[in-house]
């Protein structure tokens, strides 16, 4: 490899391995990228899954985003602490969940939460939950429409779903959230036709519920692979949360969309134990390991390593050419998961002026902050 590449460090010799480096000049670019292609910065409703880091909830919040989306309690409370304005739990909570909902509601009065459901039993026992604390909680009707994961399928069972949260004590009924995380073609035109065609159930269900007699529902659509298309929607919000961070999975996946990698691995050679085989700190416990073996790292620069075996904390690479490495050397990797990846390490490397300069904390990579 020839010449400094962007993710180089020249301090790299302070940091243990395996390590996450992230380049906050470039998740500002991404930033000012995912504003620019919407449009309508009020529109743009970021998920944090994949950086569960205060630090870039600031630069989003910096560049003008005051709505978000999330996943967990912990990622909820971390936009409470960051003083977020406007936050959607994208899961539907129950029993214990529901509770510690309630208690971050009520603990961040500052920050307006809102969570989703897509039952009559959920939503009895949210009605009655939020009824019993006193709360008035906007609620979105989540829909199926296609990935079969959650969501109540559009028909007749969402529209009586609807109307009962319309009327439920404890509920403000927002509108509706669809997410079509089962859309991932490569050719957008076959994208945008799917995408279309599931959004179609949306804008059935919208139209039935004006003939209710009830307002328009706001709209909350999409995640990372069909932003392209959902940010053209003038009255849709979009909730993409890879792109702060990008990763090799998205770069193969959407080329459509201009976002650059802002994160990556840097890993130590720990052996060399054959010939043509080198060994990494990189283990299952330091980057997502969901994809088949060959799908979990890239390192730009060295396209021919192969990764042959994993197991916790070692990577086996493979090596055909005459490239020579010893033991200490350094490699950086782009994962093809970010969002699981970033779960992995408690905090980040800051990287300015190509050095690791400080640190940021993963604060919602923990299952509880506070509540």
């Amino acid at each position: 490899m020839h010449g400094k590449k962007w993710f180089e460090i020249s301090n790299a010799n302070e940091i243990d391995s395996p390590a996450l480096l992230v380049y906050p000049e470039r998740v500002k670019a991404n930033i000012l990228t995912a504003i620019k292609m919407i449009g309508d910065v009020n529109r743009l409703r970021p998920h944090v899954k994949t950086h569960k880091c205060a630090g870039v909830v600031k630069l989003m919040m910096d560049a003008g985003i005051s709505k978000f989306k999330c996943a967990t309690i912990a990622e909820a409370e971390m936009l409470g602490i960051c003083q977020a304005a406007d936050v959607l739990l994208a899961y539907q909570p129950l029993g214990p969940k529901l509770q510690r909902f309630i208690a971050l509601i009520k603990k961040y009065p500052e920050t307006t939460f809102s969570c989703i459901t897509d039952n009559l039993i959920s939503a009895g026992e949210q009605s009655n939950a939020f009824m019993d604390a006193g709360l008035q909680v906007p609620v979105y009707v989540d829909l199926n429409v296609g990935m079969n994961r959650t969501g109540i399928k559009a028909g007749y069972e969402a529209l009586k779903l609807y109307a009962y949260c319309s009327k439920a004590e404890g509920f403000i009924l927002k509108g509706i959230h669809a997410y079509d995380g089962h859309i991932r073609d490569l050719d957008f035109t076959v994208k945008k036709k799917k995408c279309d065609d599931a959004f179609s159930l949306v804008e059935e269900m919208t139209d039935k519920i004006e003939t209710l007699g009830l307002p328009k529902p706001m709209i909350i659509a999409g995640g990372s692979p069909t932003f392209s298309v959902h940010c053209t929607r003038e009255t849709v919000e979009c909730s993409p949360g890879t792109f702060i961070y990008w990763d090799k999975g998205y770069m193969d996946l959407c080329p459509e969309q201009a976002f650059i990698p802002a994160a990556v691995l840097l890993t130590r050679i720990v052996s060399m134990p054959v010939h043509g085989k080198i060994c990494t700190d990189l283990g299952h416990k330091s980057v997502a390991a969901e994809n088949e073996i060959t799908k979990r790292i890239f390192f730009p620069g060295y396209e021919w390593l192969h990764a042959l075996t994993q197991s916790e904390e070692h990577l086996v690479l493979e090596n055909k050419t005459a490239q020579q490495f010893a033991p200490g050397d350094i490699l950086y990797g782009l994962p093809y998961h970010i969002c699981p990846t970033v779960a992995l390490y408690e905090r980040v490397q800051l990287v300015e002026n190509g050095r690791a300069v400080a640190e940021w904390k993963n604060t919602a990579r923990d299952r509880v902050i506070s509540i």
